[in-house]
């Protein structure tokens, strides 16, 4: 459970106040649940069976609870690092064959999932201090290198070097719009 510790120290140091406030603001997280119940289901995983048929049902609520009430699925057979952080929850989605390095971080609407076909099919490793903007997307059978910092909303399926930073496009206005709502200069059909 010593990787759980580092966890939970990891949330804490990056959490703002005094002692009492940064543990109150740890323990209410979401993303901080979401870790809890990933490692109780990979400790699980490690039991006797007769421990694991007593408290499998307590594992399988939890991670119930975790999809319903704040969007995070975080399968027990992925191998995630200690010091692993959670910013903001909702829509969040690892993959079980995925590989994720230390202290790594991920924000909101995140999946890193599995892709390809044939001997190109399979799912990330990812290394260590990597950070996750909202919206990324990580799929298929690449690697991305240590303290690597994916934007928001990129879509990776290629290899990552170390220390790169991957992020989408600029958006550019494609059509300006009159008064009236038409690029052309009528008024709309009404």
């Amino acid at each position: 459970m010593s990787i759980l510790r580092e966890d939970l120290a990891r949330v804490y140091s990056l959490a703002e106040g005094g002692p009492i406030a940064r543990s109150f603001e740890c323990f209410r997280q979401p993303g901080t649940h979401a870790v809890v119940v990933f490692r109780y289901g990979q400790w699980l995983l490690k039991q006797p069976l007769i421990l694991r048929l007593f408290l499998e049902p307590i594992y399988l609520y939890l991670d119930h609870r975790l999809h319903a009430k704040w969007g995070i699925q975080i399968l027990r057979r992925a191998t995630i690092g200690p010091g692993f952080y959670i910013g903001h929850y909702g829509g969040i989605f690892i993959a079980e064959g995925t590989v994720v390095g230390r202290h790594c971080s991920v924000s909101q609407d995140v999946t890193i999932g599995i892709s390809g076909e044939g001997a190109r099919r399979g799912c990330p490793v990812i290394g260590d201090n990597v950070y996750v903007a909202p919206g990324a997307k990580i799929n298929g059978k690449i690697r991305v290198g240590n303290n690597a910092r994916i934007g928001p909303n990129a879509v990776v399926t290629k290899d990552v070097p170390d220390n790169a930073l991957v992020h989408t496009r600029q958006a550019q206005v494609v059509v300006f719009p009159t008064r009236y709502g038409s690029a052309s200069g009528s008024a709309p059909a009404r």
